[in-house]
């Protein structure tokens, strides 16, 4: 019974390490393109008149 918990234990730890470095990998990502599309932006407000 004890064997029983303790594998469910280690699932959850593997799952939640492994949901940890996804949503490190995308927080990345996503923040890379929004300074991406912030330096679009900031390049193109020549452009725009009032």
């Amino acid at each position: 019974m004890g064997e029983k918990v303790y594998d469910t234990m280690k699932s959850a730890g593997v799952w939640n390490i492994v949901l940890g470095i996804v949503l490190i990998v995308a927080g990345t990502a996503l923040g890379v393109m929004n300074v991406i599309t912030g330096a679009r932006l900031i390049k193109g407000k020549k452009e725009v008149t009032f």
